[in-house]
């Protein structure tokens, strides 16, 4: 039987990421980061049975359904099974107010199949959250025991902070090595979180502030009808976007230090895997050739630019966007470019990880300490 974890979302929780007090609401062609997942945690491989032990994460977000089943390893730990879905569980949420009967079919349908992979794997312990389009919906609450009544699968509506923590301990380490500030970023479907963090070494980050922004690539989308016959009306409208991003992460602005030497950026969504995708030229998605890679922002800004020049049809046809990402991907680029204009590092890492992985660690981290 799967015991679910469901860790209080004010705690730092058993990884060690700490909150600080004033927190809040290279080359051309691309460079790997020279950072390695840490170690895993202490007692993990001390004892035989726990070594065979199987974890999961689900993180059900505005547009994705996402599963990561993983044992712990010397180094970290070892994928054994994942999926992942785009769902769009938040489709017309923003006129609504409400998750539609056809998003609630295919979220269930997606986390059965989800089910039937932790019975499968035979998962001893998991956590499964649920962010931005649970938080807003009227109906969150009552979507959430009919998933758990159709699939037995407890998910829990995680707050905006405990998302951007969850964010920071899955994928810093994929961070630049350095000793400048750092800001680490997760567009998502429905929201985006920016963190400020001080990182020195291998140690965990402290976080110093941070803010969740009500804009993802589906919620911002929504918001403004882009796809217009017109090049100039197009260009109208991302600029309307990258209007409404700037005024929702005023208030951070205002806060971010200035002229900071040696700043760093890293960002985890599909935006910046799928634009660092472009960058690179893939003709296809290569997880390998993404997670860790290192892209000049100038790069990201002119690709940015070039997506939210083209027609929806146009955009269609590239590589690693296709008909699944081609109408949110432009909203994505605005929100990056938002990110840029507060933030002006030269390079930018790309994390193909994030709350899952925070996920598996802050679990097996707690598992290792009490047994």
């Amino acid at each position: 039987m799967v015991q679910h974890s469901r860790p209080s979302p004010q705690s730092s929780g058993p990884s060690g990421l700490k909150t600080g007090k004033h927190a809040r609401s290279g080359p051309d062609n691309g460079s790997k980061a020279a950072a390695s997942p840490p170690p895993s945690k202490r007692g993990l491989g001390a004892h035989g049975p726990r070594e065979r032990r199987s974890y999961a994460a689900i993180d059900l977000g505005t547009n994705n359904c996402r599963l990561l089943i993983a044992k712990p390893s010397s180094d970290g730990f070892i994928v054994i099974d994942a999926f992942s879905r785009i769902v769009r569980l938040g489709e017309g949420l923003a006129a609504t107010g409400r998750i539609s009967d056809a998003a609630i079919d295919r979220a269930i349908a997606a986390l059965s199949v989800c089910a039937d992979k932790l019975r499968r794997r035979h998962v001893t312990l998991a956590r499964s959250v649920a962010t931005e389009a649970c938080r807003r919906a009227s109906n969150g609450a009552e979507f959430i025991q009919r998933v758990y009544r159709e699939t037995g699968i407890a998910l829990d509506i995680i707050s905006a902070q405990e998302e951007a923590r969850l964010a920071v301990l899955g994928c810093h380490a994929l961070l630049e090595p350095g000793e400048g500030p750092a800001l680490i970023f997760d567009i998502g479907g429905g929201s985006t979180e920016l963190v400020l963090v001080d990182a020195h070494g291998d140690g965990a980050p402290h976080i110093v502030d941070w803010v969740s922004a009500p804009w993802g690539v589906v919620s911002l989308t929504e918001s403004e009808a882009f796809d217009h016959g017109d090049p100039a009306e197009r260009l109208a409208a991302y600029g309307r976007m990258r209007a409404r991003v700037a005024e929702a992460f005023s208030p951070l602005a205002r806060r971010l230090p200035r002229e900071a030497e040696g700043i760093r950026l890293l960002g985890t969504s599909g935006t910046v895997t799928t634009l660092a995708s472009l960058h690179l030229g893939l003709p296809r998605y290569d997880r390998q050739a993404i997670d860790g890679l290192i892209v000049p922002c100038e790069s990201m800004r002119s690709i940015s630019n070039r997506l939210s020049g083209m027609s929806l049809a146009d955009r269609q046809k590239l590589p690693c966007i296709g008909t699944e990402r081609a109408d949110l991907v432009v909203a994505g680029c605005a929100i990056l470019e938002s990110i840029l204009d507060i933030w002006p590092a030269q390079r930018l890492g790309v994390a193909d990880r994030g709350i899952r992985e925070g996920i598996l660690r802050g679990l097996m981290d707690r598992d290792g300490r009490v047994m």
